[in-house]
């Protein structure tokens, strides 16, 4: 990222009219960042808008689907019209389901598919130009699933590790351009992705209800850990503390992790009469 004074480093940031989005904009906001914030939801993105500038920030709310190539064209287009580029630029937005490879039906893999994988890559390629001539760094919001790959979330885990592949990836590439790579990888915490989860199960998503508010960690720890990488240009952010020591156990013994999470998904999803277990 160029060494120019804070209060012109520019970010964009992909879902950001709610939840980790909202936090990420709301913590640049209060370092004097310029903060370009695209939601599909219109009313959304302006009004998390007139927070950053509330905060301190300088806004620009934008309407954004990832699923729409053409819009992620014309965020840039305004980007360097307006702001001459963008330093650093969050792919955010994204979706959950839950199901197993068994019964999860094609509409919910080319669902998510399309926004928690190709929406990132068309953010990537999107602002990859601008990133190089700032050399910028490009944050890809993946989550531990990615990792774990716990059954019962199949698609969605599948989505995510492919962001995390290619974010390893997007890193080797773009080193030699000055372009930087963060890949956050958290595990449950209180958001609005419920809103439009979709599932096979009933009862799931009242478990991951559950499972978000049991969670000790929220949006805002979240961005700020997202925050804190970025400036360090650390790769990889696992931002829950036992997400940390799970994820060096799978690298040093995976078989154990595997019956740890056999155990866990034992307990966590029964197999229904007349379903394959």
């Amino acid at each position: 990222m160029s060494d120019n004074n804070i209060r012109s480093r520019r970010i964009a940031i992909t879902g950001a009219g709610s939840g980790l989005g909202r936090a990420l904009a709301l913590r640049h906001a209060r370092a004097g960042w310029r903060v370009a914030v695209t939601d599909i939801q219109a009313g959304r993105a302006r009004g998390v808008a007139e927070e950053v500038n509330d905060a301190g920030g300088q806004a620009m709310a934008q309407t954004l689907d990832t699923r729409r190539e053409s819009d992620f064209e014309q965020l840039m287009a305004r980007l360097n019209a307006e702001w001459r580029g963008v330093d650093v630029f969050v792919n955010n937005a994204g979706v959950a389901s839950s199901g197993s490879v068994a019964d999860t039906p094609q509409a919910d893999w080319d669902w998510i598919v399309d926004i928690n994988l190709m929406g990132v890559v068309r953010g990537c390629r999107a602002a990859l130009p601008a990133l190089r001539a700032s050399r910028g760094h490009i944050v890809n919001t993946a989550s531990f699933a990615a990792i774990a790959n716990a059954p019962g979330m199949v698609s969605y885990n599948v989505a995510k590790a492919a962001v995390l592949s290619l974010s390893e990836t997007l890193r080797a590439e773009e080193h030699a351009h000055g372009v930087g790579v963060t890949v956050a990888c958290p595990a449950f915490f209180a958001t609005n992705l419920m809103e439009s989860f979709r599932s096979t199960a009933p009862g799931r998503e009242a478990l991951v209800e559950k499972l978000m508010a049991r969670s000790g960690v929220t949006a805002e720890n979240v961005a700020e850990q997202i925050f804190d990488a970025v400036a360090a240009r650390r790769f990889l952010v696992l931002t829950h503390r036992d997400t940390r020591w799970q994820y060096r156990l799978k690298r040093l013994q995976p078989e154990l992790f595997f019956r740890a999470v056999e155990k866990t998904a034992r307990s966590m999803f029964k197999p229904r009469k007349g379903k394959p277990a």
